[in-house]
Formats: C-alpha cells, structure tokens, sequence
C-alpha cells in the first residue's frame, strides 16, 4: 500500500487553528528584511531590558543567593510562604480585602492561563477588552472558549464602556477581563469605570480577571485604582509580575491574587490550586525576588518613569503631527495606540514600514480594534534618538500612502 505526502502528515489539533500572537508574528517579515542587510529597529515587544532599562540590584541579589544557597530545586505549587506573603501584604496595601487565594507563576502569563482553564469550559465565553492583549485570545482560543469583544471608547481616552458590555452578557458568560493599564493603548481605568463594572459583575454573578501588571508604570500624574480594593463582595483576580515595574520579563515571575466572598469562591479557588499542581511549581529561585521586590526600595522607578514620560512626549507629539496619524497620550506602561488614515488597512501599512524603514510595528487588527478602524501599536522604550529615527520612517511612508 501506498500512501500521498499528503496522508502521511501529522494533523494538529484543531484548537491551534485560530491562535494568533500579533507581536511575535510580524517577526517573520522582520527577519525576511533583516537579511537584506536593513538595520532594524524592534518596537513591536516590551521588553524593557533590551533598552537599557535594568533590573534593579536588590532584586537580581536575591535571585543570585537563593541560587548559591541551593534553592535550585522545586519549589511548592502555590509558590514559597515568604513570597505570597509579600504578595498578600502588597495586596492588602493597595485596598484589596478578602483575600482567598494567592500563588505563584511562570510569568503572570502563566497565572492568566491556568485561571482560564480552571474557570471555562468549552461553550461558555468570556468577555475581553478590545483592544487588548492578545494573549487572552490566545489562551481562549486553545480552550474552546469563545472570546467576546467589548469596545474601549477611543474618543474617551479608551476608557472601557461598561454598556457595552452589558450587551455582550449572556448565560454562558463566565468573566470579564480588564487590563489596566491596557496594553496596548496605554489607558488607565478611571475610579468611576472600575466600580461600574464590579456592580454589573456583582449583579450577574460574573468574575473579574483585573490585569494590572503595569500598575505602577503610570505617566503624567495618572492615579491606579486596584479593581478589588473597590469591593469585598465581587469575585475578582488579580494579576502582577516582575516583568513589567521590576524590569526582569526574563524571571517569568508573576502571580495571581483571588479574592471575594469565601464561602462563594472554594470551589475555583481549589480548581486553580489542582493546575498549580499539575504543573509542579513556577522557578524557584527567583520567587525569592519577590518580597524584595515588593518590600524594598523603589527609587529606581523614578528614573525609569521620568524617561518614559519623555519619550511619550516625543511618541505623541511626532504620531500627531504626521498627516493621517493620531494619537490619543498613554498615561501608563510603554506603549501607543495610534490611529491611521491613510486609506490601506493597518496589516499594509505596517507591512510597508517594516520593509522600507526596519522599523517594527504591530498592527492594530492583532489587539482588536472597532470595526472600520485602523491601528498600529508602538513601543517606546528605546532611546529618543531610535524614537526619532523611527517616527521619521513612520512618516516618510504615511506621507507617500497618502500620494
């Protein structure tokens, strides 16, 4: 018997065909320019290290004793007592109360993901911020869970619109997500935003999944509100990490606090505890970076949050003056969500920015964007005089689309 290439293929599963990763998929068309010998300018990842941001030492020093002192082996599921004390404590000092359930992850990527799959089955849906952060759809997607969209409102700085997503709200409706700052508009959630969300999901009986790995990386005098110091009844979780206000993406270290009415989370909270398990335990070492890191001094942030206001200055006063570009401020982590008028949609023109300029950009259709709209997310982490190169070769190809 004989048997075609093509019935010899290994199938994959199905559940991959709809995963999509915007930010690292545009690499493929930057590494086909690389080549030709263009000098590239990545502004599609952010990864703070790669620009000259630094861990602070403090944290790296307890990384590196925990190491020497042989702390290389497993560590316990949920994460070791000093860390998840520290990350209670830290909770508890932005106004979270009740607290059921903290614990440890590989990033808090990883904490995202395992509250997914310990919450929703296939069917059910869950509610996500558009634009947002791809990962959520993503995960969902390898779930079968289906992702709804809800709409932050451009023209109100991208604040979520809480009508809107009442409108997406059915019985099989599980959790609404909230990034915040969102990535990757650069947004923060006002006070009124927050609780008009925990009454809606008070009054449907839904979680809140409150993304605040950013929440200390705020612009221009913004104030972070933590969701769940709104309310000791509603059900929420939330997220934070080293990655982003320690500057070390590169420990995968981020946790996952829930917490709500006791009696009415036992049973999630003891869902997530058997993924905890299933998956043995997140690094060892570096957890003991955590209470460090929550504990100790902040003075690094200072200088790492007077660099990034300028060079948002610079991002949205060059987007804004470029004929066919707005760009609505980031008043927290380090990106901006500039919209396009160019008459191509955002794939093209960020296909031509790559090849023309080596600059790298993600387009706004990879975070979810309002229909009819245009987008393309920008990084400005690098150094004013890359900020510069690189807005100039935005502009040199927004001026000639516009030809």
């Amino acid at each position: 018997m004989t048997f075609s290439v093509t019935s010899r293929c290994i199938r994959p599963a199905e559940r991959t065909r709809d995963i999509r990763y915007a930010v690292r998929d545009v690499l493929a068309l930057a590494d086909e320019v690389a080549r030709t010998g263009t000098p590239m300018l990545y502004l599609n990842i952010g990864d703070p290290n790669l620009f000259g941001f630094r861990t602070p030492g403090h944290v790296i020093d307890a990384t590196v004793a925990a190491m020497r002192a042989n702390r290389n082996g497993y560590a316990p599921s949920s994460g070791i007592p000093e860390a998840l004390t520290a990350i209670r404590a830290r909770s508890a000092a932005t106004g979270i109360r009740s607290i059921v359930h903290a614990f440890v992850t590989s990033g808090a990527s990883e904490a995202i993901e395992l509250a997914l799959a310990a919450l929703a089955d296939p069917g059910d849906n869950v509610l996500t911020p558009a634009p947002g952060y791809p990962l959520y759809t993503a995960v969902l997607a390898k779930l079968g869970v289906e992702n709804r969209a809800y709409d932050l409102d451009e023209d109100a700085g991208w604040q979520p619109d809480p009508q809107d997503i009442a409108r997406h709200i059915d019985d099989r409706t599980r959790a609404i997500v909230l990034i915040n700052p969102n990535n990757p508009t650069g947004s923060v959630c006002s006070r009124e935003t927050l609780q008009a969300i925990i009454d809606l999901a008070l009054e449907r009986n839904l979680l809140i999944f409150s993304d605040e790995i950013y929440d200390r990386l705020l612009l221009g005098g913004a104030v972070h509100t933590a969701t769940a110091s709104l309310s000791s009844e509603a059900k929420i979780i939330t997220f934070g990490g080293l990655s982003k206000v320690y500057l070390a993406p590169g420990f995968r270290i981020g946790w996952g606090v829930l917490s709500g009415p006791g009696d009415e989370l036992a049973e999630y909270a003891e869902a997530i505890r058997k993924m905890e398990r299933a998956r043995l335990s997140a690094n060892h070492p570096e957890q003991y970076a955590i209470a460090p890191a929550l504990e100790g001094s902040h003075a690094f942030l200072a200088e790492a949050i007077a660099r990034l206001e300028r060079q948002q200055r610079i991002t949205v006063e060059r987007l804004n003056a470029i004929p066919g570009i707005s760009c609505v401020p980031p008043r927290g982590a380090f990106y901006a969500f500039p919209r396009i008028e160019l008459g191509i949609p955002d794939t093209e023109f960020c296909q031509r920015v790559i090849r023309e300029t080596g600059v790298v950009i993600v387009p706004g259709s990879g975070f979810g964007q309002r229909p009819g709209t245009q987008h393309f997310r920008v990084v400005f982490l690098p150094a004013e005089a890359d900020l510069a190169r690189a807005y100039d070769g935005i502009e040199r190809v927004a001026r000639a689309c516009r030809r």
